[in-house]
């Protein structure tokens, strides 16, 4: 056991240690910097919940020998990728071999005298490199699922849904934004002048970037006037284009200007509750806050509307209130840019939304998990503790920006800082083990831990409260309530077996009661003065344990879940859910085209489909699969769902029956998308095939056409032609590749199909979007686009979190965009409403849905 944690009853649970506030005085390692990315929280992580949860009677869990066991699993699984990877080159080698040998053969056998080489010839083969190869992944930065720089184009092993081509985990994000205590640009209520940027503002690596100049040893994007081509180059590879015969003039080196158009956050879906704590609160004006993403959330729910705080550049991870209601701080975790990455806290207004302070810039390793305001000076202090291996404690006078001292509070996991309210100078933390209380008066932060005595210690004190007369309430991962009393460190009065399993979350209330909120039991009590039970309320199986408590109006309770929705009721009555969202990385989104809906599907298995205008869901269907795509047939009667096991169904929308099921091999759909008129339907298999079916009796009835058989990596966007002959499409290599529908075969001469009319351009690849390519790009960077209806504008969304607009078509390099943060990890769907008038995005580890308003 750690040696903060003593055991019950000894004389040395009152020994003090003394730690001086100097930077030193942390002993953070250089190593940590090093796992920041990989321990932010693009992604969510609720492996603490499940110790809690299913492990809290487990005496001798040892989570270092898990962490030991995942590492080498990683180690393993990247050496299988990158032997995947080798064969994966060579077969594309063999193929483009024989491709370009063939078309030699057919030039001598015309007689052709113009040939120039074989070189010449692949310039009607998108996508062939004859000297690059697949890079050797890199190794784990940390604890992390897949990072980013492991992803391998062409692996079979590297899924869709880790990226578009593949994702990033959150950490990877474009810190391309100056974010200072003054930015207040883009927060401002209304605002509607967004920051304009150029694509080159982001990242050609994931350490540094200077966006003065190029990338070093960056190929330049080349025009062939002869044939009226460009040839793009990502990550060393050629993608040839070929311009319409409409482009009578063509100047490469010209740089496209952003759109006139806008986008402001409308609404955001979804309750960030599977992995943080004490993160819903109402305010005077009405409104609950809460984050999702790297969005603050004020949410007025009586009222349908919601403000947005924008301040943050990746996922927000607590959140306090100051004693004065209005002022708010939020810290977040480790992002991508070495500076307007790092981990902080912002302190902003809630009326204007205008920041206040950015404080903790260098100071704080990974993320800050915990903030805290003190209450018996007026709020002068702020405590936070970030996610190190030490989990250092620091005390602000934020005002001043000053850091007034610090500690190494513990090497487990800490949940929650608070002030007492009616002490000065004095704060507790607790967590895994352990319960401190601390006192800064000398200037140092000076330890007493608590003492249990005769009581049981438990494995986790998960929450805490204050009473009126200043005791401090505690709940723990036994199910026991404590009382300690005001300024001590022994337990006043214990309440066992207050609830089946840990207890999440304990507010009190202004008559003296309190709540109670448990994990387990799903049960929410609440107490008198005297700490006896009065009342119960069970909450619904659906929405998972109570993550969160929130008292509104007279009686009205507010509740955020571990599964990230919100609830709102009494106790004995029921609980109407406010707030929903998924609960597992969110790649499927489909726009309804006749009505004013969209659906989403996720890996939590939910497909569920929205209200555009009331923001609320309109059904939500549990599938046996998790979700990797969704498609509306163009009648909006039937939705396509892709599954991760191969399989694919139709189900229909107004009553939500299954239409039909259908296998295409083992892997996962990544894109499933009809025909302008309806009559076929393309599946995009991560098994490197598309496989067509004619669609019969308005919908309802599939027969397997073929399948388009040539890409040499997993198929990440398709499109189809405006009369629903041909097929374009991209993959994981960057090829891009075109298609006859009916025949399933591929159609080599790309040049002959420069004036192909598209009813949709969601490929990333192609003339009409070579500019949405940040320079030196490593053909990952943007995982998604889609034009308007009316054709003006291209959407992207990128592995930065950023939702961008381009003019349409974008078919200069560097072209010019207006950016737009708000996801937190990598942006996995954009598409249009039916009057161009309303984006959707949707973010992929950080599960959140933003609809914008265009303007």
């Amino acid at each position: 056991m750690n040696g903060d944690h003593e055991e019950p009853g000894k004389d040395s649970l009152e020994d003090e240690s003394t730690t001086t506030a100097t930077p030193a005085a942390t002993g953070k390692e250089e190593a940590n910097n090093n796992m920041a990315s990989s321990n932010n929280t693009g992604f969510y992580s609720s492996g603490l919940d499940d110790m809690i949860l299913k492990n809290f009677d487990d005496k001798n869990y040892d989570l270092e020998l898990s962490r030991r066991v995942a590492a080498l699993e990683k180690r393993v699984q990247d050496q299988e990728d990158y032997i995947v990877c080798l064969k994966s080159t060579m077969a594309d080698a063999h193929r483009k071999i024989s491709e370009l040998e063939q078309m030699i053969t057919s030039s001598a056998q015309k007689g052709s005298s113009q040939h120039h080489g074989p070189f010449k010839a692949t310039r009607d083969v998108p996508g062939f490199f004859p000297t690059a190869l697949p890079s050797k992944p890199s190794g784990p930065s940390g604890d992390s699922s897949r990072s980013r720089q492991q992803r391998l184009s062409g692996s079979p092993e590297t899924k869709r849904r880790t990226g578009s081509f593949s994702s990033p985990q959150s950490g990877d994000k474009m810190g391309g934004r100056k974010w200072g205590s003054t930015d207040n640009d883009i927060n401002a209520i209304g605002n509607k002048s967004p920051r304009k940027s150029s694509s080159l503002s982001n990242l050609s690596n994931r350490q540094s970037v200077d966006h003065k100049g190029p990338a070093t040893g960056v190929k330049e994007p080349q025009y062939d006037p002869e044939e009226k081509s460009v040839r793009m180059y990502l990550k060393g590879r050629p993608v040839v284009s070929y311009l319409p015969t409409s482009v009578e003039t063509y100047n490469i080196k010209a740089k496209g200007s952003a759109p006139s158009k806008t986008l402001a956050l409308d609404w955001v879906y979804g309750y960030r509750g599977k992995d943080s704590r004490f993160n819903l609160h109402l305010l005077p004006s009405g409104e609950v806050v809460y984050f999702m993403a790297a969005v603050v959330v004020l949410h007025n729910i009586d009222e349908g509307v919601q403000r947005h705080y924008l301040g943050h550049n990746d996922d927000v991870k607590s959140i306090a209130i100051h004693p004065d209601n209005v002022t708010i701080a939020t810290g977040q975790v480790a992002g991508h840019d070495p500076e307007e990455g790092m981990p902080h806290v912002r302190i902003w207004n809630s009326v204007s939304l205008n920041t206040l302070h950015v404080i903790g810039l260098g100071d704080f390793d990974r993320a800050v998990c915990c903030v805290g305001f003190s209450k018996h000076d007026g709020g002068a202090h702020l405590a936070a503790i970030d996610e190190s291996n030490e989990h250092v404690l620091s005390v602000w006078d934020w005002a001043k920006q000053k850091k007034l001292c610090e500690t190494k509070s513990s090497q487990d996991p800490v949940v929650q800082v608070e002030f007492p309210p009616s002490i000065e100078n004095q704060l507790i933390s607790l967590g895994k083990g352990h319960m401190h209380f601390w006192n800064y008066s000398t200037g140092k932060l000076v330890k007493k831990s608590a003492i249990y005595e005769k009581h049981d210690k438990p494995k986790f004190v998960l929450c805490m409260a204050f009473s009126a007369e200043g005791d401090v309430i505690t709940g723990d991962s036994n199910g026991t309530i404590y009382i300690w009393g005001k300024g001590g460190t022994r337990i006043k009065q214990a309440i066992p077996g207050a609830h089946e399993g840990p207890i999440f979350s304990i507010i009190t209330l202004s008559d003296g009661g309190l709540l109670s909120g448990g994990g387990k039991d799903k049960k929410i009590h609440s107490w008198n003065s005297s700490f006896e039970k009065e009342n119960t309320g069970d909450l619904p199986e659906a929405t998972g344990p109570v993550r969160a408590l929130c008292s509104g109006d007279e009686s009205t309770i507010y509740v955020g879940t571990t599964r990230n929705a919100i609830l709102k009721g009494e106790l004995g009555g029921e609980f109407e859910t406010v707030v929903q969202g998924h609960t597992d990385e969110l790649w499927g989104l489909g726009i309804n085209p006749e009505l004013g809906m969209f659906a989403t599907g996720a890996y939590d298995k939910h497909l569920i489909v929205w209200d555009v205008e009331s923001h609320k869901p309109l059904w939500d269907k549990i599938l046996e699969d998790p979700i990797q795509s969704v498609g509306f047939h163009p009648s909006g009667n039937f939705i396509a769902v892709g599954l991760q096991t191969g399989r694919w169904m139709v189900l229909d929308t107004e009553s939500h029956d299954l239409v039909t099921v259908h296998t295409d091999g083992n892997e996962q759909h990544d894109i499933i998308r009809y025909s302008p008129d309806g009559s076929q339907l393309a599946v995009a298999s991560h098994d490197n095939f598309i496989y067509i079916y004619a669609v019969e009796e308005e919908g309802r009835k599939y027969t397997r056409v073929g399948k388009c058989s040539g890409h040499s990596s997993f198929v990440t966007h398709i499109d189809w032609s405006a009369d629903g002959k041909l097929l374009q499409s991209n993959s994981g290599d960057y090829e891009l590749l075109f298609w006859d529908a009916e025949t399933c075969k591929q159609n080599v001469n790309a040049k002959d199909l420069r004036d192909v009319e598209w009813a949709t351009f969601t490929c990333v690849l192609g003339f009409p979007v070579i500019g949405i390519w940040p320079e030196g790009s490593d053909g990952t960077d943007v995982n998604t686009a889609a034009r308007s209806h009316d054709g003006a504008i291209i959407a992207t969304g990128d592995d930065f979190g950023k939702v961008k607009l381009f003019k349409s078509p974008v078919s200069h390099p560097k072209s010019e965009c207006n950016a737009y943060p708000g996801h937190s990890s990598h942006v996995t769907c954009v598409d249009f409403c039916s009057d161009d008038s309303t984006l959707i995005s949707t973010g992929g580890r950080d599960m959140g849905i933003l609809q914008w308003k265009m303007s």
